[in-house]
């Protein structure tokens, strides 16, 4: 997985409307990029709720959201319509940008091991050094938790 005080490596992936959106191309805005495994799935539903009702204080920080599953775009669509998401979801099912991110590989799912999707957030700042890595997320809680920490170090 990528550590923080390093250089977030750049890729270019589909958002939710088909068009190639590159990593790079933010820099100047802090970044939130966070992988999930699964549109509207309970979990990933909650973690982008949480993401989107912080998005005022996100964006008084300059600081952007970026989610990131194996998804088509035609489902980033369909749940950013249904939840009302306003920030961009990219299409990655080649794992292409997850492998690069330590963000798929081998899990325990109850009891089970198996290959996916790791739940992971990296904050990123405006000139593309990661800042923090979150490699366990509480779903419900992860866009009070990010910006707690945007505002407390003052980010």
């Amino acid at each position: 997985m990528i550590e923080e005080k390093t250089i977030a490596p750049d890729f270019t992936l589909p958002d939710q409307n088909g068009k190639d959106v590159t990593l790079s191309s933010f820099r100047g805005k802090k970044v939130i990029l966070y992988f999930y495994p699964k549109d509207n799935t309970p979990g990933c539903t909650k973690e982008a709720c949480s993401l989107r009702d912080n998005l005022p204080d996100f964006d008084s920080l300059n600081a952007v959201v970026i989610g990131v599953s194996p998804d088509k775009s035609e489902s980033h669509m369909k749940f950013r319509d249904k939840f009302t998401l306003p920030f961009t979801l990219l299409s990655d099912p080649e794992h292409k940008a997850m492998e690069l991110y330590g963000a798929y590989g081998e899990k325990v799912l109850y009891g089970k091991k198996t290959m996916g999707v790791i739940r992971s957030t990296f904050l990123i700042g405006e000139d593309g050094t990661v800042l923090k890595v979150w490699k366990k997320v509480n779903t419900a809680t992860h866009g009070d938790d990010v910006r707690k920490y945007l505002k407390e170090h003052e980010l």
